[in-house]
């Protein structure tokens, strides 16, 4: 019969063989894929299911701010009409007003 630190010693030892057989098995599987993407002129956003564009290849352009929609005339706050509605124009349209009355 075995004793305990006998049966963990060759649990450990098992167990790294395992992940050597893995380590080995993972690199093979690499070099295979490697050889497969030099053979046919493939990139990883080919692999990965992206297709180069002109946009990806060039900076993306920083996007302007958006012109104001309706404003506040009393207060001058504005709002693009993106989003949620802000406090002002949600009180003055509980209030009775019309959304129109507050395009520009």
């Amino acid at each position: 019969m075995s004793s305990l630190q006998d049966l963990l010693a060759q649990r450990a030892e098992i167990e790294k063989k395992i992940a050597d057989v893995q380590r080995e098995a993972r690199a093979d599987a690499v070099a295979k894929v490697k050889a497969l993407m030099a053979e046919y002129g493939l990139s990883a956003a080919d692999i990965a299911g992206k297709a180069p564009t002109a946009r990806t290849s060039t900076a993306a352009k920083p996007t302007g701010k958006v012109a104001a929609k309706y404003r506040n005339a009393a207060t001058g706050e504005s709002w693009t009409g993106r989003g949620l509605q802000p406090k002002w124009l949600k009180a003055a349209l509980a209030a009775g007003a019309k959304i129109e009355d507050f395009a520009l």
